[in-house]
């Protein structure tokens, strides 16, 4: 297992982060999960020597109260059995307080992260997760108009103050890379969470150039594309209910994604094996991205997953031949 910067943040993290927003049956989002197999991937993963850990409050959220977080209270109980909190780093994510993704241009800041909900939920994750602090907490969405705004400002000193939050990071909105450059020059941001695969390369234009300059860590999410550069589906592969893929997929998006990575499938042989490898080698090429955090609920995806954290980039030639497979879209059409 090779290890980056998470920017200046002290930390290093393995290349391959655990991604767990399928960890814990997720309804209306990821569902199927085996509660079981999920802690024994927690556990192969360290086994491994896999250090970074990313999950979110709303992760198999219930709506009921008392609430509960799934996929939070899955990962305290690891941490629990195992006794491995200190050989680990932990993310989280605040969500916005009208549990809306991505973040509108015409709500304000003071609508999606109060103070109090802010503080609020950092309470939550640190029952949930049971830990006395969290080496990164995330803001779910993101504007950066709201650069302009001190209320969120004033309560992330506050809490890193009080020992709760190491530091503090941005999870971007979906396919808008550029949507935090002003607050990222405030300071107070250590770490940017951002879309990044082979079919969506924008973040190479400005973000990119902006984290290597300012020495931001970079975590790269949805490095397979939901699955979608897993070479797996078909135009027949059908999702089951609660399965947000099953939107996400729909109409001709399925149909021109099979024959997409199909001719990408003739890029195979010396440098990547297969499709999986050669999407997530292409993100761990960036210098830049200090780690990515494929889903992991099948320890057969573990395993496969951590192999590639060998520290193995892809040749300059490879990196021109996928330039041409770019594919942006907009899940949210905006």
């Amino acid at each position: 297992m090779e290890y980056r910067a998470l920017g200046k943040t002290g930390l290093r993290v393995s290349e391959i982060g655990f991604g767990t927003w399928q960890l814990a049956d997720d309804p209306g989002c990821w569902v199927g999960a085996d509660l079981k197999e999920s802690m024994d991937c927690l556990y192969k993963f360290v086994e491994a020597r896999g250090n970074f850990i990313d999950t979110a409050w709303v992760y198999g959220w219930s709506k009921e109260e008392p609430y509960r977080h799934a996929s939070e209270e899955l990962i305290g109980r690891f941490l629990a059995e195992s006794g491995k909190r200190d050989k680990l780093i932990l993310a989280t994510k605040v969500p916005p307080k009208n549990h809306r993704w991505p973040a509108s241009r015409t709500v304000p800041i003071s609508e999606l992260f109060p103070n109090e909900h802010i503080e609020r939920c950092v309470d939550d994750s640190l029952g949930s997760l049971g830990v006395d602090s969290i080496d990164l907490v995330q803001f779910h969405v993101w504007d950066d108009s709201f650069a302009k705004e001190e209320g969120w400002k004033e309560t992330v000193q506050k809490l890193s103050d009080e020992g709760k939050v190491k530091n503090w990071g941005i999870s971007v909105n979906d396919y808008e890379p550029e949507n935090c450059l002003e607050t990222l020059d405030t300071g107070l941001i250590a770490t940017v969470q951002f879309i990044f695969n082979i079919f969506h390369q924008r973040p190479i234009e400005r973000l990119l150039p902006y984290a290597r300059k300012h020495r931001i860590g970079m975590i790269a999410r949805v490095p397979l594309d939901e699955g979608g550069l897993s070479g797996k589906f078909t135009k027949n592969t059908r999702f089951r209910g609660g399965d947000f893929r099953k939107t996400y997929f729909e109409g001709e998006r399925l149909a021109e994604l099979v024959e997409r990575t199909e001719k990408m499938k003739g890029l195979l042989g010396t440098e990547a094996l297969t499709l999986p490898e050669l999407a997530l080698r292409f993100v761990l090429s960036f210098g830049e991205v200090s780690t990515t955090i494929p889903g992991m609920r099948k320890l057969e995806h573990v395993k496969s997953n951590v192999s590639v954290a060998d520290g193995r980039r892809l040749s300059t030639e490879m990196l021109h031949k996928l330039e041409k497979h770019a594919w942006e879209r907009n899940f949210y059409s905006f």
